[in-house]
């Protein structure tokens, strides 16, 4: 059993930037990829960026060049290193993370991006 809590979240001018972050505690040893989904309002949830146990990353291409994730596995936290943000970037963000056999979300932490 995982649990995930993010945090960082807030309201940024477009072009500044925000450090998200996703605490695990639980069963971490478990946890093999992480990642970062956002949701807009009227769209549906999409992934923004993803990171294997071994450290590989991929990313959504509407924030390729813009965000960058990681982890340490010394505090059992993934980050979202959020960069010249727009007002497209608004969601609510959530931390995903997955053993061999399930997936965990947090509650999830509000974005937005001012014009």
């Amino acid at each position: 059993q995982v649990q995930l809590v993010e945090s960082g979240g807030g309201l940024v001018q477009a072009g500044g930037s925000l450090r998200l972050s996703c605490a695990a505690s639980g069963n971490i040893r478990s946890i093999a990829d992480m990642g970062w989904y956002r949701q807009a309002p009227g769209k549906q949830r999409e992934l923004v960026a993803g990171i294997t146990l071994s450290g590989s990353t991929n990313y959504a291409d509407s924030v390729k060049g813009r965000f960058k994730i990681s982890r340490n596995n010394a505090n059992n936290t993934a980050y979202l290193q959020m960069n010249s943000l727009k007002p497209e970037d608004t969601a609510v963000y959530y931390c995903n993370a997955h053993d061999a056999a399930r997936y965990y979300w947090g509650q999830g932490t509000q974005v937005t991006v001012s014009s």
